[in-house]
């Protein structure tokens, strides 16, 4: 009884001071909560809150006023300015040699096949003879038309005499003419023995071979005259009265090379199929963008000879190139291409505001020259535009704008350049 008494008596006390216990934890508690707020109310202490960060460092641009080329980009095929076919005029000729392959390049008059000549030399020996004949005949009766008209009216010889030596000195005459006809002839086939070229230019085919009996007409090369090609471009019938003859053109090949054309005529008719009609455009060797070609590809002849060569290395008949018409200039709003970004089709520029954050505008892109973009809609001269790195960027992006180094920003006055800035980073 006595321990159970002890025991009940110290039960007050305990409870007491485990009350206590508790009332001091909540309190410690509740001043280490304020002490915190104060802390993070408290910018100057290291463990307080910071400020949002900026996702890039930026430069900015504005658009620029410039003048721009006007263009129509129209594609065509390459084709030579006038093919030349070469034939032989002698019938039934051998082909003794061949002196011209494809790819060269010959001269007016140059000895492009030569035949076989015996039978012709003897054809131009009896004519030769039959006009030696026909002279000694002719002299024959002019000496006795001579004396026939001596004794004429004498009664020595009659009448009707007289008239067979004067007729027969006329006969003699004209059978030499035509025996000196017949000379020319045979003189004529000696000279076609030997096939010329009959302008300067490139070969770019030959049927030929040597050994083959040909007659006359056969085609035995092609030639394209004087090395001149032209472009033949393809464009749409809207686009036909935009072009004048004289306009310049720079075509560009396949494999990049570029040369400079004018336009020479246009056609005069519109497919009736496509809708299109063709523009003949001469390409202006002296305008080849291309170095010169070396060993084979290099003729002898002058520099342009050189600089019809050097079109004719990078343009080949029958290649299909792309063109473009220049068509005047006009005025333009143009930002560097790195400040455009094309998103879902799309074409967008992002604009710093006041308080450097991000606004993406949509904009309509025009005319491109060099890194250079027109902008047509969209963008307007005073707006700041983030120069690069805007594919990372988004609409309300916090950005650090920096400036951009002060080397490069001259312009040129026919085509705004593109400001330099430095590749943003994050």
């Amino acid at each position: 009884m006595n321990r159970l008494f002890n025991r009940f008596s110290f039960q007050p006390l305990t409870l007491g001071l485990v009350a206590a216990g508790l009332l001091t934890l909540g309190s410690l508690g509740l001043l280490a909560t304020r002490s915190q707020a104060a802390d993070a109310a408290d910018p100057a202490k290291p463990g307080a809150a910071t400020a949002a960060k900026p996702s890039l460092t930026v430069t900015t641009i504005q658009a620029q006023s410039g003048v721009l080329p006007i263009k129509l980009a129209a594609n065509g095929s390459v084709a030579a300015w006038q093919e030349a076919s070469v034939g032989t005029e002698a019938n039934g000729l051998r082909v003794q040699e061949l002196h011209a392959a494809v790819g060269d390049t010959v001269r007016k008059g140059q000895v492009l096949a030569t035949f076989a000549a015996e039978s012709v030399q003897a054809d131009v020996a009896l004519a030769r003879a039959a006009v030696s004949e026909a002279q000694a005949n002719a002299a024959e009766a002019l000496a006795n038309a001579d004396r026939a008209r001596a004794v004429q009216g004498t009664g020595a010889l009659s009448a009707q005499q007289v008239n067979q030596y004067l007729t027969a000195e006329l006969t003699a005459k004209a059978r030499v003419e035509s025996a000196k006809a017949q000379l020319d002839a045979q003189l004529l086939r000696l000279k076609h023995t030997q096939l010329l070229a009959p302008d300067n230019g490139t070969i770019s085919s030959r049927t030929a071979s040597v050994g083959s009996v040909v007659g006359a007409g056969t085609e035995m090369f092609k030639l394209i005259r004087q090395g001149r090609l032209e472009w033949r471009g393809e464009v749409t019938s809207a686009e036909l009265g935009r072009i004048t003859i004289g306009t310049h053109v720079v075509v560009t090949s396949p494999t990049g090379a570029q040369v400079k054309g004018r336009v020479r005529m246009l056609a005069p008719t519109v497919d009736a199929a496509t809708r299109n009609g063709l523009v003949y455009v001469d390409l202006l060797p002296g305008q080849f963008s291309a170095g010169q070609p070396q060993g084979k590809l290099a003729p002898s002849g002058g520099s342009a000879a050189r600089a019809a060569a050097s079109v004719g290395a990078s343009f080949k008949p029958g290649m299909y190139a792309r063109g473009e018409f220049e068509l005047g200039s006009s005025g333009a709003l143009t930002v560097p291409q790195t400040a455009v970004v094309v998103r879902d089709g799309f074409s967008y520029v992002y604009r710093v505001g006041a308080d450097n954050r991000i606004a993406q505008l949509k904009v309509q892109t025009g005319r491109v020259v060099g890194d250079q973009i027109e902008v047509q809609s969209g963008v307007k001269p005073e707006d700041k535009l983030v120069a690069t790195g805007g594919s990372f960027l988004s609409e309300g992006d916090l950005v650090k704008v920096v400036e951009a180094p002060k080397a490069v920003t001259k312009q040129k006055e026919a085509v705004v350049p593109a400001n330099s800035a430095p590749t943003a980073s994050k």
